[in-house]
């Protein structure tokens, strides 16, 4: 019996020996997990973005050039007008009152030149009488001074009264002007797209134009675009540009773009509030971030731009379409050179390293030139753990 136990302990420690390393290798053995992506095909686009605002790109700001009572508002916001077309009526009792005193002024100031020239007439007829006499020796020297004199008298005078003509015909050209400013019209075509205004409202233009409405034609509009300036640096004159807007969709439900091209970089940010239309609060002098203004149309032919919409802008650097795309978190720099990268790919079970040549990139994709192919899997982390943190009870 003691020959039998004794032979049977090597199988023991065999089956231990066994047991101890299934138990090591099932929970203890440290595994690498490979993590990839492939490289796929997409678009890319290297973009700028920037927060803006629609106004129209051709509007006027109507006032009012002279002071009295509204008498009639002939049309309403929203309206399209035609140029020329009447707005606006203001009382023009005071300014008809002006021009028939001037007309009567005038009129009595041309009356006194009449009489005038007839008294130089006669002063002319009696110099030239005083002249024959001394000729003829039958007259004093002081008789030919004092008709002479009488002569130049009225010439002074005529010429006095045609300058009060003159002045007077200004005023009444003026006045005039100002009795035709109690109308109001179009000076473009366009839409009423505000009007601060009221019949019966009295308006005081003494010290600076009251505005009653702003017509602007909405079939074109400027978006003026916030950027900061860590961004201004890649904007250039001349690139393409898009935006979207809330709430406006196209046919197929996805937000509704609208292209363009950047016309202009202004040189220097707003120097006060509301100096941007686009409406930002632009405080480069007090240590904030500085916002410079950027501008550029699109057309508005449907009208379902309006003024004072918010505009989410990008600003095109480049763009790529239907090109292999891979995850910059799975490149490296290589070599120093711009464009070029190290990438591990996951061969079967082997990890391999290739050299990479990259173009057009965003924050997240490349555009793979050279090195991968379709469908090859980047490896993107290797993590290492215990078997038995693998098992799924």
């Amino acid at each position: 019996m003691s020959g039998a136990r004794s032979g049977s302990w090597p199988y023991a420690a065999l089956a231990l020996a066994a047991l101890g390393a299934a138990l090591w290798w099932g929970f203890f053995r440290v595994v690498e997990r490979v993590q990839t992506e492939p490289v796929r095909r997409g678009s890319i686009e290297n973009a700028v973005t920037a927060l803006g605002v629609l106004q129209p790109q051709r509007y006027v700001d109507v006032g009012a050039q002279v002071s009295g009572q509204i008498r009639r508002i002939a049309v309403k916001p929203g309206d399209k007008v035609a140029q020329g077309e009447l707005l606006l009526e203001i009382d023009p009792s005071l300014q008809q009152a002006k021009v028939q005193t001037d007309r009567a002024t005038l009129a009595s100031l041309r009356a006194q030149l009449a009489e005038q020239e007839a008294q130089r007439d006669l002063a002319r007829q009696q110099a030239e009488r005083q002249q024959q006499m001394a000729a003829e020796g039958s007259t004093r020297l002081e008789d030919v001074q004092t008709a002479q004199a009488g002569l130049r008298v009225a010439q002074a005078r005529i010429d006095s009264l045609k300058a009060q003509i003159e002045g007077a015909q200004s005023t009444l050209a003026g006045n005039e002007a100002l009795l035709g400013y109690t109308r109001i019209y179009a000076p473009i075509a366009g839409t009423v797209v505000t009007l601060d205004a009221r019949e019966g409202q009295t308006l005081n233009a003494t010290y600076q134009t009251p505005n009653v409405m702003r017509i602007a034609d909405l079939s074109r509009m400027t978006v003026w675009t916030e950027v900061s300036e860590a961004d201004v640096g890649r904007v250039r004159t001349g690139m393409p540009v898009y935006f979207t807007t809330l709430g406006l969709r196209d046919a197929a439900g996805q937000a509704r773009r609208w292209q363009g091209t950047l016309r202009q970089v202004l040189p220097a940010p707003p120097s006060g509030p509301g100096a941007v239309p686009a409406g930002g609060a632009n405080a480069g002098s007090s240590g904030k971030v500085v916002l410079y203004t950027a501008l550029f149309d699109v057309d508005n032919a449907d009208g379902a731009l309006m003024p004072q919409m918010s505009a989410q802008v990008f600003f095109v650097a480049a763009a790529a379409r239907d090109v292999l795309v891979a995850p910059l978190a799975a490149l490296e720099p290589a070599g120093g050179e711009a464009g070029r990268f190290t990438a591990r790919v996951l061969a079967g079970d082997e990890v391999q390293s290739r050299e990479v040549r990259i173009g057009v990139r965003d924050r997240l994709l490349g555009e793979v030139l050279q090195g991968l192919e379709e469908g090859d899997r980047l490896v993107t982390g290797i993590q290492r753990e215990q078997a038995s943190r693998r098992l799924r009870w």
